[in-house]
């Protein structure tokens, strides 16, 4: 049985988006599964919008999501070189051979004159194919021509009737009517080849099997099946994806969101949570699993149950896996990742002490529990670090108004000036003393308490609060943590209680 072999084969135009990434991982997990070969290839024959630049950051970003392969333009391979911009000498003497042949042919004809030709198609309710005006040239006087220093493009000479149909794993049997298609460009005038053209000498000299990719591309592939028929080359077996919607149904696009994988690692997306989201946009695992990790996806996955409907992307469902697989993490793993976040906030230090990622293990697995992704805990954060009593919310100055307020925060402002290494045992003890003093007692005594220490009318339990302000009080950061005791004079001071 024949290896298999397949390719995820990007423009270096822009950013990877989520599209482009599922239909690398789709490919990954069927080379993978297969025990077959994952092709990584850049078609970078785009010499205007291609970069450099946008090529390393589709490496990273792959590498990121936990993809790898086995040949690329940073790995080599037997195939190679693995971008097109370095094989156009290949393309150029297969198209020799082509002309030579009598399967191509030079299309003189203008950019005007087939903008022309296309809007009388249209203006008569016709599909605007190229009339082939120029199949007739002779190859001796296109050649003439082209000394006389004429432009030309060339053109595959295709039949004029019939039809050409090919075999989709997710779509079945699909059929093209030839009289819709032309004579696709094999070479534009300025001498680059065509995307139609070179994917097809790229997927068979390296011996691509299955070719999975998006269904933008099944228009393309009635040409290309021509292309590998003219050229006398194997067909390889075709996947095309259902394209990724947002909920609205239209393509998703930035105003849906992030859509880009580098923005869903700088908000603190896991890699193991979008890698297990996208694999399920399109397909679902038996037995109604959703929380997969790599190798359970590696053991479930089939591109026969893959459907053909549109994915719709759902960020709420992305937070919610993102949730689920933080869950698995260790508190010190946590932290590792949270570290980044907090640290370009300036909330924690360069120079981490042991110390430290004690007390931002304890921290972060505290307040991680209620967000979604880790850049949100710069803004969970702020309970420790922003004691702004000035930026108080109505609801929190209201609790300050209330009959119990002033009588429990006066009295636990002097009974916490007294206490050293104060802790959450010491305030339950203290709060039972206050209690007994004013009378105050449930919502009228904690909620004070809370607003007090916090400047906050809900938020982190005081049992976890107060042991890591307490710690934290003791630690050097860029911003001084006040303990509570520290925070009680300030609030005494701003009612005017004292």
């Amino acid at each position: 049985m024949e290896k298999v072999r397949v390719r995820f084969a990007p423009s270096p135009t822009g950013f990877l988006h989520v599209g482009n990434a599922r239909t690398a991982l789709f490919n990954w997990l069927y080379a993978r599964q297969r025990k077959g070969a994952f092709v990584l290839r850049v078609e970078d024959t785009d010499v205007e919008r291609s970069a450099y630049e946008y090529e390393k950051r589709l490496l990273e970003d792959l590498k990121w999501l936990g993809l790898d392969w086995d040949e690329g333009p940073d790995v080599g391979g037997k195939f190679g070189p693995y971008r097109q911009s370095q094989r156009l000498e290949i393309y150029k003497a297969y198209t020799e051979k082509l002309l030579n042949e009598e399967k191509a042919y030079y299309c003189f004809c203008s950019p005007e004159e087939l903008e022309k030709e296309r809007k009388h198609a249209l203006d008569e309710g016709k599909m605007p194919i190229y009339s082939g005006k120029c199949r007739s040239i002779p190859f001796s006087v296109a050649v003439k021509r082209l000394k006389a220093g004429e432009k030309a493009a060339i053109r595959l000479r295709t039949p004029d009737e019939g039809s050409i149909g090919f075999y989709d794993i997710v779509r079945g049997n699909l059929s093209f009517e030839l009289a819709l298609i032309g004579d696709p460009v094999l070479v534009r005038s300025n001498g680059l080849p065509a995307y139609n053209y070179v994917v097809v000498i790229d997927d068979f000299l390296m011996h691509i099997t299955h070719v999975i990719r998006g269904e933008d591309h099944i228009s393309n592939t009635p040409r290309q099946i021509l292309a590998y028929q003219a050229l006398g080359f194997s067909i390889p077996q075709f996947a095309h994806l259902s394209m990724v919607m947002g909920k609205d149904n239209t393509r998703l696009s930035k105003r849906h969101g992030a859509t880009s994988i580098e923005q869903f690692e700088k908000e603190g997306i896991l890699a193991s949570s979008l890698f297990n989201y996208l694999a399920l946009l399109g397909w679902a695992p038996p037995e109604g699993k959703e929380i997969l990790m790599k190798e359970g996806l590696l053991e479930l996955f089939d591109l026969e149950r893959v459907k053909k409907a549109s994915a719709i992307f759902d960020y709420g469902k992305l937070y919610w896996l993102n949730r689920q697989h933080i869950k698995k993490l260790t508190c010190r793993e946590k932290a590792e990742i949270a570290y980044p976040f907090l640290r370009e906030a300036n909330i924690l230090p360069e120079a981490m002490t042991d110390e430290h990622w004690s007390w931002l293990d304890e921290a972060v697995n505290s307040l991680l529990e209620g967000t979604d992704r880790f850049k949100d805990l710069v803004l969970e954060f702020s309970i420790f670090f922003d004691y702004s009593l000035s930026d108080m919310s109505e609801r929190a100055r209201d609790i300050l108004k209330t009959d119990c307020a002033e009588q429990v925060i006066k009295c636990f402002g002097e009974k916490i000036r007294n206490i050293e290494n104060f802790d959450y045992e010491k305030f339950a003890l203290l709060t039972q003393e206050i209690k007994e003093d004013t009378g105050c007692k449930g919502k009228n005594l904690y909620h004070p308490l809370r607003v007090a220490l916090t400047v906050r009318d809900s938020g982190l339990e005081l049992d976890k609060f107060i042991p890591l302000v307490e710690a934290g009080s003791k630690l050097n950061f860029p911003k001084p943590l006040k303990n509570c005791s520290q925070r009680m004079n300030e609030i005494i001071k701003f009612l005017g209680f004292s």
